[in-house]
């Protein structure tokens, strides 16, 4: 026998700890050189652990959900075995259907067996002696409700029905499903009321990324005097550039050409013009940053993430945008890297994507300022004394009071708005 050690790879130095997510591999099964083992969840990323080495895996040392440190020793993978062979291999395929029941349960309608029923509905058809299979379910997925078994609990019986089988709890039992992460959110995608009649509840620790941004969301809060002003921009010409250049640009650069960069570059030209609002506070001292490290917020399966464009001054239009997809797809398949999520020095979040019309973002510490955007709508403005309907952008800039004044926060965020109604402007760099 030849074992070999699968460590936790070695976390930066501001991530103490880290939590293991689930193992793909169980005791037994064979394992291939640089196959996923488990991901590691850290406050900022999700880490990848790949096998060093083909073999067999011989020992799980931590469990699913355990906290850990760098390079401690998570499992042990025997180079010499041959796959299960181990009599720990056989747990997990016992195991397996017996996890799956509820799956079968909830599809037995289209077999012809009795459809899942909410907990309250099998309680009642198992009191009242009703068999679930006779019974139709009206909600999601043909589950039977509450008022469901009540209305077939109250039907008289036709006379010549057979006896109910023995036993009717276990067999109620049976169709009752448990209460779920999944099913609570399959509930709530699809707003099925008829399921809240059973008040389903489940308590989960929050995620490692989900706690981190709570601690920096109120650290934010309680360490910076937020302050937010407010603009409207008229996005016309923004976007007669964009439909007269968008399919070239594709063709050139061979990605699309968003909205997102005009932004950035327009948040670019202002910080030139306000270093202030590039700065930072440390102590009592003010820290004036000579580049432009710009925070684009992207919402992930796992929480809000905000990936850094370096030198966002140096990047061409088509360099913005080949980045900003590239950190959406990283983002939501989890392959953000800790370098990609550190540092920056001005941050811009897109409520707009969602709907928002109007918000007021929380600067992400230690920047001092944060844009955010919104929903372009057409409204009504007055141009010249005449009323005219045009494609209108909100901007909200929320800003550190303690070391950026009104003055700065409003000019700034003018300069914006006036770069993007001249897209010419940040061409010419005026």
């Amino acid at each position: 026998m030849a074992l070999i050690d699968i460590k936790v790879p070695q976390l930066s130095e501001s991530v103490a700890e880290a939590t293991l997510l689930t193992w793909k591999k169980k005791p037994g099964e064979a394992v291939a050189q640089d196959e996923i083992l488990i991901e590691i969840e850290t406050d900022k990323v999700v880490l990848e652990v790949p096998s060093p080495a083909a073999g067999v895996m011989a020992q799980i040392v931590k469990n699913d959900g355990a906290s850990v440190t760098s390079d401690e020793v998570i499992a042990k993978i025997d180079t010499e075995a041959a796959a299960q062979t181990s009599p720990l291999a056989v747990a997990p395929v016992v195991a397996a259907p017996q996890a799956a029941s509820p799956a079968p349960a909830a599809a037995a309608p289209s077999s012809g067996g009795a459809a899942a029923a909410m907990p309250a509905a099998a309680k009642i058809m198992a009191e009242q002696g009703v068999n679930p299979a006779d019974v139709a379910g009206t909600g999601r997925g043909g589950r039977i409700t509450k008022g469901d078994a009540l209305q077939a609990a109250q039907a008289p019986k036709p006379p010549a029905a057979p006896v109910p089988t023995p036993a009717p709890k276990p067999a109620a039992a049976a169709v009752m499903p448990s209460l779920t992460i999944p099913a609570l959110q399959a509930v709530d995608a699809d707003l099925d009321l008829a399921a809240y009649t059973d008040r389903p509840e489940q308590r989960v620790p929050m995620s490692r990324l989900r706690a981190r941004i709570a601690e920096r969301l109120l650290q934010s809060q309680a360490t910076n005097a937020i302050l937010t002003t407010f603009n409207e921009v008229n996005m016309k010409p923004v976007m007669d550039l964009r439909n007269l250049y968008k399919d070239k640009f594709e063709k050139q650069h061979g990605v699309k050409l968003g909205f997102m960069s005009f932004f950035v570059r327009a948040a670019v030209h202002a910080l030139r013009k306000f270093p202030l609002l590039n700065a930072s506070i440390d102590g009592n001292d003010v820290v004036y940053h000579g580049y432009f490290d710009i925070g684009i917020a992207v919402g992930s399966p796992r929480g809000l993430v905000v990936p850094i464009l370096r030198n966002a001054d140096q990047m061409s239009f088509a360099d913005i945008e080949k980045a900003i997809a590239d950190f959406g797809a990283k983002a939501r398949d989890g392959k953000l890297t800790i370098e990609e999520l550190t540092g920056g020095t001005f941050s811009i979040s897109n409520g707009g994507v969602f709907g928002s019309m109007l918000s007021t973002p929380i600067i992400n510490p230690p920047q001092s300022a944060i844009l955010g955007i919104h929903a372009t709508k057409d409204r009504p403005v007055v141009e010249e004394g005449q009323i005219v309907i045009r494609p209108m952008n909100y901007l909200a800039m929320s800003y550190d009071h303690r070391l950026i004044d009104g003055r700065e926060a409003v000019l700034g965020l003018v300069a914006m708005k006036e770069a993007l109604e001249d897209p010419a402007r940040l061409l010419l760099d005026l």
